[in-house]
């Protein structure tokens, strides 16, 4: 038997909604995965996850995926602070829900640089920060 074509079903026009991203929640204080989720709180993750990784020292990620703070190791306090928001942003807006980066703010310290920021994303706003040792 071989399947034939519809022809109606050429001329329907296609639906353009937008799927759930369902992923697995993390849950890092016991180091268990504990359901699933989607929408605000799965970008949330997702940021948070880009923060945790070291961008290409992991195969089973992509080469857009995670981050490259580690290059601020060792570098002026001056330096670091310059790249600090190019270097954040490259590490998000590969993400398709991210719209935007802003009031990226810096704290230097002796040890370390703090970064916070607000992330825009298609579901709401939010603050995160991140340290990187220097």
């Amino acid at each position: 038997m071989i399947p034939e074509l519809d022809p109606a079903l050429l001329d329907r026009p296609l639906d353009d909604q937008q799927l759930p991203l369902l992923t697995w929640r993390l849950d890092m204080d016991k180091g268990r995965i504990t359901g699933r989720i989607d929408g605000f709180d799965a970008v949330k993750q997702a940021i948070f996850k880009a923060l945790q990784t070291i961008r290409f020292n992991h195969d089973i990620y992509d080469s857009d995926y995670g981050h490259e703070l580690t290059l601020l190791l060792g570098s002026s306090p001056v330096f670091a602070q310059s790249e600090a928001k190019r270097l954040i942003t490259e590490a998000l807006m590969s993400d398709d829900r991210i719209e935007g980066i802003d009031q990226l703010t810096t704290e230097i310290n002796a040890d370390y640089i703090m970064i916070r920021f607000n992330v825009n994303t298609i579901y709401g706003n939010f603050g995160q920060e991140v340290s990187v040792s220097v």
